[in-house]
């Protein structure tokens, strides 16, 4: 068990390292990094595919984790945005090496924003820095108000929570204020959005170009 602790620490180490490295490199380029994170279900890839066009094709790109398929990038490259696919195979989260690896080739500088959908856990993704702007952590409303208090570490750690699929929220009887209640419980400063990529991307987008704006002033 020992053992086990301690090669987990070694790679947590030179995640963190790497992912230095990027968030020094994404500075520099002057790129605005998202993280998006949830459970399968939540959502991400509809709300990224219409994020993408909503910021307009240009100057954004993504990265996309998963376990198997290339699908996910298929779909968001009908944005018009560069897209690459991270297969991780039996790897149920990205690490900030798989992001050095895929951001081969690319031109950072010409970017304003590179979106990350990592893969759909709420568990090991809380773990890895992948060198982020902003670490966002997607729930649904067909998921129940209860899910930041079973899965308290990737709420702690996120800088945004984002209730998605908002359109169904009557449908599946959510209730808001006790779902904004228990995110608040775990992180009482984090900002929280409500969204639908079918309906209303409004606030979403609102809360990407201020946090985008807020970094760019602390850099300056």
């Amino acid at each position: 068990m020992t053992r086990i602790v301690e090669i987990r620490q070694n790679a947590l180490k030179r995640n963190d390292m790497i992912a230095r490295e990027l968030r020094e490199r994404f500075q520099r380029a002057g790129v605005f990094v998202v993280n998006l994170v949830s459970s399968p279900g939540a959502g991400k890839t509809m709300l990224l595919e219409r994020t993408l066009a909503a910021l307009g094709p240009r100057r954004v790109a993504a990265l996309v984790g998963d376990l198997a398929t290339e699908n996910d990038a298929l779909r968001l490259a009908r944005s018009g945005a560069p897209v690459r696919q991270i297969v991780t195979g039996t790897v149920c989260h990205l690490e900030a090496d798989m992001i050095r690896s895929a951001l081969e080739g690319w031109r950072l500088e010409d970017l304003d924003y590179l979106f990350i959908e990592n893969v759909g856990n709420l568990v090991c993704p809380a773990s890895y820095d992948l060198g982020e702007s902003l670490r966002v952590v997607l729930m649904s409303v067909t998921e129940g108000e209860d899910k930041p208090l079973k899965y308290p570490s990737i709420f702690f750690g996120a800088d945004l929570a984002a209730i998605t699929k908002s359109d169904l929220a009557a449908a599946a009887e959510f209730d808001a204020e006790n779902a904004e209640r228990n995110i608040k419980t775990i992180n009482p400063s984090i900002p929280i959005v409500h969204t639908s990529a079918k309906r209303d991307l409004d606030e979403w987008i609102a809360a990407l170009k201020a946090a985008r704006a807020e970094q760019r002033i602390y850099a300056s």
